[in-house]
C-alpha cells in the first residue's frame, strides 16, 4: 500500500491520462469479472452504492465502460469495460508492472519470489478476514498461492527464521 501510495500520485502528475485509483480498481474488476452491476461492485469493495454510482458515472463519462443489458437475463442494467477502457487498463497495468520491476531489479530471482509469496498471503489474508475473494484470471489459476486459503492455513502460523543478531 506504501508503494502504492507513493507511485500514483506521482505518476499521475507526469502523466494525466493515468487512471484515478478508483477507476483502475473499478476497471480491473470488471475486466476479471465481466460485466456487474452497481449493487454488485458496491459488494465486492465493501463500499456504499452510492460512492460507486460516483465513480462508476465518471468511468461512463470518460467512455472507459458503458451500460449493458444484464446477459444473465436479469433485471438491473451492468457495467462492461469498453475497448477504450480496456485499452487504458492494460497502459496502466503496464506502467505498474515496469515500475514495480525497477524497484526489485537488483533483487535475486529468489527474492522475487519470497516477496510475491508474501504479498500473495498477504493479500488471501486480508480477503479472508473480508469474507471478500478478489477474482483470479485463468492465467492465476493453477498457482495454489492464488487460491482462497484451507481453514487450517489460516489458524498455522508461518514459519519464522531464527533472527540473526545484528552485527
Amino acid at each position: 500500500m506504501l508503494l502504492s501510495r507513493h507511485q500514483v500520485p506521482a505518476r499521475r502528475e507526469r502523466d494525466p491520462d493515468r487512471l484515478e485509483r478508483s477507476a483502475y480498481l473499478l476497471l480491473c474488476r470488471i475486466d476479471t469479472e465481466g460485466p456487474m452491476s452497481i449493487g454488485q461492485l458496491a459488494e465486492a469493495f465493501g463500499l456504499d452504492t452510492s460512492t460507486v454510482n460516483r465513480q462508476t458515472a465518471a468511468l461512463l463519462r470518460c467512455g472507459l465502460a458503458e451500460r449493458v443489458a444484464d446477459p444473465d437475463g436479469g433485471m438491473a442494467r451492468k457495467l462492461c469495460i469498453t475497448v477504450e477502457g480496456a485499452r487504458r487498463l492494460a497502459e496502466d497495468r503496464e506502467v505498474n508492472q515496469s515500475c514495480l520491476a525497477r524497484v526489485v531489479g537488483d533483487w535475486s530471482p529468489e527474492e522475487v519470489r519470497e516477496l510475491e509469496n508474501v504479498l500473495v498471503r498477504l493479500n488471501r489474508s486480508a480477503e479472508a478476514l473480508e469474507g471478500r475473494f478478489w477474482p483470479r484470471t485463468e492465467e492465476d489459476a493453477p498457482r495454489a498461492a492464488c487460491r482462497p486459503p484451507l481453514p487450517r492455513e489460516s489458524l498455522t502460523p508461518a514459519p519464522q527464521a531464527p533472527a540473526t543478531p545484528a552485527p
